[in-house]
């Protein structure tokens, strides 16, 4: 390669709720999925954590936007700003020749022909010339270390932002898959919810992801379950403020109900599996990742459903944005990259 500093390769995780950009190796960029947009002229303002410090707090000439939803593009043009912004962040050193970008972009594994080719071309607008895409739960078993390529089957659930991805995978391909649209923003959604009914008090979005963060679990009976995290807020019939003690059994009774779908999901995708995977799968056990595999007790709570233990993959945020760029290295030798 005598031109090797004309190309650049970038394994991007293009998520919901953030973005992960591996370049040489390396993380070099990894921001929440937003972007600030000027309403008079339209151009971007702020990407990443400066718009996330925006969200929910704008006046009306600015505007954030998350142009992912569920997974998937849903706001084109503010998807490709964002993607050409970060890799503008990512590309610091000034050259006299535009690299030219070769990418690899995860996608949900239940995405349709038209969200694919939207991820396709907002990534060759803001530059890439050569594409390729991965299912993410794919890119997952290869983030946690597992060989994909064996004639041996490994399921893995990754709960990201807007979609949890379930997939048995052998041979180098898809066996079996479930993709449902409820992950980190759906619990983040009835966290919300859950306080305007019980409590009577509004909260943003950001707050919600605190009170997840801070105080979420999956199971009411932690053994060492954290301490209740402390809420203030507008109350909704006075509008005076309140403030309100959040216990982590509050927060696994609201995501009780989402949770529940997720462990039905993983029993469909059980049943689907060939009875040979399946002894491979109770043997090896299912792996979690994304960043719902860090909520507390979620790994106990769908052991004691499915009666297969479950192993949390270390970090498992990067998890996937690991398997992509294991995949960027062998995009002429593998059979799993989506031209």
């Amino acid at each position: 390669m005598a031109f090797s500093f004309l190309t650049q390769s970038l394994a991007i995780d293009l998520g919901t709720a953030n973005t992960v950009i591996f370049m040489n190796d390396k993380i070099v960029l990894d921001e929440p999925s937003i972007v600030a947009i000027d309403q008079k002229s339209g151009k971007p303002v702020a990407y990443g954590t400066k718009a996330r410090l925006m969200h929910e707090r704008t006046n009306p000439n600015i505007r954030t936007v998350r142009p992912l939803k569920d997974g998937v593009i849903a706001d084109f043009n503010a998807a490709e700003q964002m993607i050409r912004g970060f890799i503008k962040m990512t590309n610091n050193r000034r050259s006299l020749f535009t690299p030219t970008l070769k990418m690899v972009v995860c996608i949900p594994s239940g995405s349709t022909e038209v969200e694919i080719r939207a991820v396709r071309d907002s990534s060759e607008h803001a530059g890439g010339r050569d594409v390729y895409m991965i299912y993410e739960p794919m890119a997952a078993a290869l983030g946690i270390g597992l060989d994909v390529e064996a004639p041996n089957g490994q399921m893995v659930v990754d709960i990201g932002g807007g979609t949890t991805e379930i997939a048995v995978i052998s041979l180098g391909g898809i066996v079996c898959k479930e993709s449902i649209r409820v992950a980190g923003d759906v619990f983040t959604a009835e966290i919300q919810q859950y306080m305007r009914q019980q409590h009577n008090i509004k909260i943003g979005e950001i707050t919600a992801e605190l009170i997840k963060i801070h105080a979420g679990a999956a199971l009411t009976d932690l053994e060492d379950g954290p301490e209740p995290y402390v809420v203030k807020g507008p109350n909704l019939m006075t509008s005076l403020p309140v403030e309100v003690a959040i216990s982590s059994q509050e927060v696994a009774h609201c995501l009780d109900k989402s949770l529940a779908k997720i462990e039905t999901a993983v029993l469909q995708v059980l049943e689907q599996t060939p009875p040979e995977l399946y002894s491979d799968i109770v043997n090896n056990g299912i792996y979690l990742s994304g960043g719902g595999a860090l909520l507390r007790g979620l790994d106990k709570r769908l052991q004691e459903k499915v009666n297969i233990p479950f192993h949390i993959a270390e970090d498992p945020l990067k998890a996937v944005a690991r398997g992509t760029c294991l995949a960027l290295k062998r995009t002429d030798k593998v059979s799993y990259l989506i031209r």
